[in-house]
């Protein structure tokens, strides 16, 4: 096991981990502000890299290809939105329902074709692999990551202290009141997954541009991932007093880590066939911790309550 070849891949981990962590930022805003389960992603985590791809494939720039993907990954949120304010199918069903009919989009947006590649020296690429090393800083492709990052905290940050987005956080925080306060909270769980669900399809759309390809199964468990970066990050820097700021930004840290341990694991000598199977012993490790920090390592409550 050769250090240097670690060192050498950690780059290439922490870009993958930002991009990712923008999608863990979209997951965020359903699993942690609104309460609710959504499994949409694993189909908008395609459907943004496929619009993305296909559409600078067919002569658009990647700035209109991306807000592209963002709008089509808007309207998927709509679809579950709509699925479960209106037909009352519970949130983690209207996900799976979503998420089973995006395949076929999916497919339908690539010329059904599982895989369209496309090259990065014929094409103006935000982000690739091969912008890693031997680049300058701001065609680096951690560096664009970083920057992308940054701007979603700082527009969510600002969104979310207006009106409208403490309307979708109380909404989440207890429905009843916030109804009773004269919140549709209809339309804010719907606002809510739109908006989630935009931020992951944008997230696609830059990675498929890093990995230079967009996939029919490239969101098969990125729920998984996401979760991940959520929890890393609050059991990493939970104990750090912060912002709501800061708490989107340790997703995005938890979405590095994640990767970053991915890489250490790999380069331990276990088989990469076992990823999955990685992916979620890193998860359920990470889950754990709070449990049995509280039950293993509490200092115990004296009588009294003192």
């Amino acid at each position: 096991m050769n250090i240097i070849s670690l060192f050498n891949a950690l780059p290439g981990a922490c870009a993958q981990g930002l991009i990712w962590g923008i999608m863990a930022i979209g997951v965020y805003i359903t699993y942690k502000i609104l309460d609710l389960a959504d499994l949409t992603v694993d189909g908008t985590m395609c459907t943004g890299g496929a619009v993305c791809i296909m559409m600078m494939l067919n002569g658009f720039p990647v700035e209109i290809s991306l807000i592209a993907a963002f709008v089509v990954g808007m309207l998927a949120g709509l679809v579950t939105g709509v699925f479960h304010t209106t037909m009352g199918i519970p949130a983690i069903l209207a996900g799976i329902l979503t998420q089973l009919g995006l395949y076929s989009v999916n497919l339908r947006i690539m010329g059904s074709k599982s895989n369209q590649a496309i090259n990065v020296d014929k094409y103006d690429l935000l982000v690739s692999l091969r912008y890693i090393k031997d680049v300058p800083f701001y065609q680096n492709a951690i560096f664009i990551a970083a920057i992308f990052v940054i701007v979603i905290v700082a527009v969510l940050y600002w969104f979310f202290g207006t009106e409208l987005g403490s309307s979708i956080r109380a909404t989440g925080c207890n429905q009843n009141m916030s109804r009773a306060q004269g919140i549709n909270t209809d339309f804010c769980k719907i606002l809510g997954l739109m908006l989630s669900n935009g931020i992951v399809a944008l997230a696609s759309g830059l990675y498929a541009q890093y990995q230079g390809f967009a996939d029919v199964n490239m969101g098969r468990g990125a729920i998984v991932i996401g979760l991940a970066a959520v929890i890393i990050g609050e059991v990493v820097f939970g104990k750090i007093k912060g912002n709501f700021a800061f708490k989107l930004l340790s997703v995005a840290l938890g979405a590095i880590i994640y990767y970053i341990v991915l890489q250490i694991v790999l380069w331990l000598g276990l088989n990469s066939n076992d990823l999955k199977l990685i992916s979620a012993l890193v998860v359920a490790v990470f889950l754990a911790i709070p449990f049995v920090k509280r039950k293993y390592f509490s200092k115990p409550v004296k009588k009294g309550g003192v």
